[in-house]
């Protein structure tokens, strides 16, 4: 028994969720995203080939009897298919000093590997739902995300001359703003120019004050240096 496939509908399904992956791309490409307009367009292609594949498997052997040795599953390729992307979402994740950026465009890939298989399962509502309200998350609760209070780790370093040693005026200074909280000091000291340096690892909001901490500190006496950078999460 041969098996005719109708193939306008298979290449309307294909064109479809190239589309929709390429619009989520589109998105990540704009933040600067390595995976961006051409990954999330492949992904979508792919799995919806996949997809497609594993649903004509069944019609391609559904001549076969009970007592054939044949058995198929129509939902393990898109297994397959849903678990092998954590590999490439993996390589999309970035560790940071102080935070893990890539989750988003992981979740993207992820999120593009289902549309992928919805459309070519034939379920084009929820692959079109799903496209977007994906697209309003990505483009407007990236605005939202400054408006929510969350912690920060920062690393504040400061060098004085030798003769003067002002940690307890800097901590007096830090601790004038609410959220700024010091979770431990580091001490160092140049045996030969006799510089100190204190390293503070501090807890902060995204909203600290950082000017008005740096022209404090500035004017204190013996202060030479002054620097703060994203520190690791503890």
């Amino acid at each position: 028994m041969t098996i005719t496939f109708p193939p306008l509908l298979m290449a309307a399904k294909l064109l479809l969720a190239a589309v929709l992956g390429g619009l989520i791309g589109f998105e990540r490409e704009t933040h600067g995203q390595s995976a961006g307009f051409r990954t999330m367009l492949l992904v979508g292609l792919g799995s919806c080939l996949m997809m497609l594949l594993s649903v004509h498997l069944q019609d391609m052997f559904a001549h076969l009897t009970a007592e054939s040795s044949v058995r198929l599953d129509p939902g393990r390729i898109a297994s397959y298919a849903i678990a092998s992307m954590g590999f490439l979402g993996g390589g999309a994740i970035l560790k940071g000093r102080g935070t893990v950026r890539g989750l988003t465009t992981a979740a993207g890939l992820w999120l593009v590997t289902g549309i992928g298989l919805a459309v070519g399962a034939g379920l084009y509502l929820p692959a079109l739902l799903a496209t977007g309200l994906s697209l309003v998350v990505l483009y407007n609760f990236r605005r939202f995300k400054h408006l929510l209070p969350r912690h920060e780790y920062t690393l504040l370093s400061v060098t004085c001359c030798c003769d003067n040693k002002p940690l307890k005026q800097i901590k007096e200074i830090l601790a004038e703003h609410e959220h700024v909280s010091v979770l431990f000091t580091n001490f160092r000291q140049n045996l030969i120019t006799r510089q100190v340096t204190y390293t503070l690892r501090l807890t902060t909001r995204h909203t600290t004050a950082w000017g008005k901490i740096v022209t404090r500190l500035q004017d204190l006496e013996g202060v030479e240096e002054l620097s703060w950078s994203e520190s690791d999460v503890p």
